[in-house]
């Protein structure tokens, strides 16, 4: 159950009279109601408020129905159909109407500017916070007030959103203020303020569901002061709400809980990977086997390779250019370039059986070859499975199986394998690797630096590849079937994690 849930059924339980014990002793809630019947009927007579010509009174029979009576009429019938839930004995049902004086806000023309920015508080239903309101973004002027048909809401008033995205969202006045006209106000005359609050927070569900049916929500002032509401005696009342407000911050806690719990959770498996996937770029998720050699011949092998690609024009002369890395008599890393040999900085001590290099020695960027005819465009949302893609005539041609990493964007440096022949969206590169490199090893290691990759052009807000840091990283290359027990430990794990 989340916070929400939660939070939802100590409200349940408090107006079904299961948050806290009945006394006896308690002046029943039918004195309470016709003392409110009372006070509205002086209002009326003194023109404070209207009369309502719906009044009523809902009472039970000796058949054990429930029956409401109109006081204009006298016409009685049986609304046994409406009632909810059963309430505890001392409590009674009435119409929302009957509690209290309500009424909707207005809006001043806009265009008026002597309406606006003056002393009088002016909510929207978007400032309603489940709380208590003492300001508003927007004033209004004594003359708007005057003209416009605003209500003046109370201090202790209860604000109740009637339509739109915040519909059944509520507050109560801290200060005194007028309100538009998708906001609904009352006036309690007797029931406990804080009590009609809670009960319309906890009734959100029922009058969204009353709303239904129009082009957006509305629940309307007709709708609400008609709603079946329980009434407990004012004494039982204090006590609710009482407990609900010692009760509410110790769900804000277990929501907080909640919330860092449900972010561990996930976020656990990707840390795990990541932890994995360094234990293994350092040598230290497998154990080395002495018979399988060391990876130095790998090297000359890669080297062959890419020299073939340039003689084909699939990779430029610029992809020989490689360096040598290797650990001194001091336990130190030097890098040789042309001849020059400097120490350098290594994140990792690698094992003695492991080559280490640039990654510029394995991978290359390349832009694709270049073809004309009909082929699909290999995007984002092609590959992500959100697209049906679009179909190109000329691009940058890449065959089923390559390999194409994202450039340019929030995930710069996610690779894609091309589930097809087609062109290359224009944010990717082709990702040439090394046919002598164990190919999920190394496309694990590039995404687990892809934060490190990211780096906006300069002058530019979007993320982009940086192919300086991408050349520059140096990894460790083990001999291939140790690259082989690598990857398979790696699946073997992120299959038991999930990931």
């Amino acid at each position: 159950m989340n916070n929400k849930q939660l939070k939802n059924s100590i409200l349940q339980w408090a107006i079904q009279g299961k948050l806290v014990p009945q006394d006896p002793n308690d002046e029943p809630a039918s004195v309470l109601l016709e003392r409110i019947r009372k006070e509205k009927e002086r209002l009326v007579k003194e023109k404070k408020i209207k009369k309502d010509k719906n009044a009523s009174i809902i009472f039970r029979g000796e058949d054990n129905s429930y029956y409401e009576k109109f006081l204009a009429t006298g016409k009685v019938k049986c609304i046994d159909e409406e009632i909810p839930f059963e309430i505890p004995q001392g409590w009674e049902w009435c119409r929302m109407g009957c509690i209290g004086d309500w009424g909707a806000g207005a809006t001043p023309a806009k265009g008026n500017s002597e309406y606006y920015g003056g002393n009088i508080l002016w909510l929207r239903t978007g400032e309603l916070n489940n709380g208590v309101v003492y300001d508003t973004e927007i004033k209004i002027t004594e003359k708007a007030l005057r003209e416009c048909s605003l209500r003046l809401n109370k201090v202790g008033d209860v604000l109740i959103a009637m339509y739109g995205a915040t519909i059944g969202k509520v507050a109560i006045a801290g200060n005194e203020m007028t309100s538009n006209q998708a906001c609904c106000a009352c006036t309690p005359l007797g029931v406990f303020n804080y009590y009609l609050f809670y009960y319309l927070m906890g009734s959100q569900t029922d009058f969204v569901k009353k709303g239904e049916g129009g082009a957006q929500p509305n629940i309307s002032r007709e709708k609400l002061i008609s709603h079946l509401m329980p009434i407990p005696p004012l004494n039982e009342q204090y006590r609710i709400v009482e407990q609900i407000q010692r009760i509410l911050p110790l769900i804000e806690r277990y929501s907080a809980s909640q919330n860092a719990q449900d972010r561990l959770n996930a976020e656990i498996n990707e840390k795990l990977k990541k932890s994995i996937l360094q234990e293994a770029i350092q040598g230290k998720l497998v154990p080395q086997i002495t018979e399988e050699g060391i990876a130095q011949e790998l090297l000359e092998q890669i080297k062959q390779e890419k020299q073939k690609l340039v003689k084909e024009g699939k990779l430029k002369k610029s992809a020989l250019n490689d360096s040598i890395i290797f650990k001194g008599d001091d336990n130190k890393y030097y890098e040789q370039i042309n001849g020059q040999v400097a120490q350098i900085e290594c994140d990792y001590d690698f094992p003695g059986n492991w080559t280490i290099v640039r990654l510029s020695s394995i991978c290359t960027l390349v832009d694709g070859e270049k073809k004309d005819g009909q082929q699909i465009c290999l995007d984002a949302k092609y590959l992500r499975g959100k697209g049906t893609g679009d179909y190109l005539q000329k691009g940058r041609f890449v065959q089923k199986g390559d390999n194409i990493i994202l450039v340019d964007g929030e995930n710069s440096g996610e690779v894609f394998t091309a589930p097809c022949d087609g062109y290359m969206g224009s944010t990717f590169k082709q990702l040439w690797v090394s046919s002598v490199m164990y190919l999920p090893y190394v496309l694990n290691y590039i995404l687990f630096y892809k934060e490190l990759l990211r780096k906006s052009k300069r002058g530019a807000a979007i993320p982009h590849l940086n192919k300086e840091i991408f050349y520059s990283l140096i990894i460790g290359i083990p001999p291939y079937q140790e690259q082989v027990r690598i990857v398979n430990k790696i699946n073997e794990i992120c299959s038991k994690i999930k990931v």
